[in-house]
């Protein structure tokens, strides 16, 4: 079982920066990736950055440029580091876990950006 426990939400500015914390404990798993979503108003959950175990890093054509997802391994932490970021950057962030043959969602941090 494995919990992830999220930090670093809040409101910025618009050309701003904030950097998203998410922490994976537990026993009884290993850890195949991890990654970020955002869910805006009325809108659905979208991928925003993934980052596998063997390297390969995704990141939404919106983000690109702007948002830096890393890993620190060895404390079973993924960050997202927002810069410049945009008022349609406004939304629940998600961490996500990929533990095969499951996955595991942290409880969401909102992002705010003011215009």
């Amino acid at each position: 079982q494995v919990q992830l426990v999220e930090s670093g939400g809040g409101l910025v500015q618009a050309g701003g920066s904030l950097r998203l914390s998410c922490a994976a404990s537990g026993s009884g798993f290993i850890i195949a990736a991890m990654g970020w979503y955002r869910q805006a108003p009325g809108k659905q959950r979208e991928l925003v950055a993934v980052a596998s175990n063997g390297g390969t890093i995704n990141y939404a054509d919106s983000v690109k440029g702007r948002f830096t997802i890393s890993r620190d391994n060895a404390k079973n932490t993924v960050y997202l580091q927002m810069n410049n970021v945009k008022a349609e950057d406004t939304g629940v962030y998600f961490c996500w876990c990929g533990i095969p043959p499951s996955d595991a969602w942290g409880q969401g941090t909102l992002v705010t950006v003011s215009s």
